[in-house]
């Protein structure tokens, strides 16, 4: 029985409800079968906290896959799907109002690590009715991106991250936890095959 992990956000800024934790509080109901255990946690929009609940993740859980959803704040009606996680760069301050040591998630690391996971085979093989989905390569040197690489860093590059948009009247936190679930479902099935 294979452990996979997901994680959302808590809420930010005029974001009291942040789409990505609804989003994996409804696929978490949904389930990805029965060979896969599925535990989720909602991460603080803050670096330092999101980093020591990461590193317990992969040092205590060591889960076959780790899936991080951010919300989007620009994007509509979009599914973003990101490649990798960058190092440096990370100026903005988070909800306690600091931003990390060196504006850099782990002093020494590389500059980018990317995931495992083929997002653009991922993209190309799956669609979701009634929303885009794109491909990334930059998640935006904030939480997202800091907890990304902090995942990929821990992790051994086996973690993705799925940026969804705000809830609105079309795009409803059971609509987003069905998207997930597909696109997840996708994901573990590439990580099958690079198992065999």
């Amino acid at each position: 029985n294979h452990l996979s992990f997901f994680s959302g956000f808590g809420p930010f800024r005029q974001y009291l409800l942040n789409s990505s934790w609804e989003a994996v509080k409804e696929l978490s109901k949904r389930g990805l079968g029965e060979n896969i255990n599925l535990q989720i946690m909602q991460l603080p929009v803050v670096y330092q906290k999101a980093k020591e609940q990461v590193c317990k993740i992969w040092t205590t859980l060591q889960p076959l896959l780790t899936v991080h959803v951010g919300l989007a704040s620009s994007a509509t009606a979009l599914i973003i799907l990101e490649q990798c996680g960058k190092n440096k760069g990370y100026q903005e301050r988070d909800a306690c109002g600091f931003h990390p040591e060196g504006a850099c998630c782990v002093l020494d690391g590389p500059e980018k690590i990317e995931s495992t996971i083929n997002m653009k085979t991922l993209w190309k093989n799956v669609s979701v009715e009634g929303i885009d989905i794109v491909l990334s390569r930059d998640a935006g040197r904030y939480i997202c991106d800091y907890t990304y690489y902090t995942s990929l860093y821990y992790g051994n590059g086996r973690a993705a991250f799925i940026h969804v948009p705000p809830l609105s009247e079309s795009v409803t936190a059971e609509f987003l936890g069905k998207a997930l679930q597909i696109i997840i479902l996708a994901m573990l099935e590439q990580c099958g095959e690079q198992r065999e």
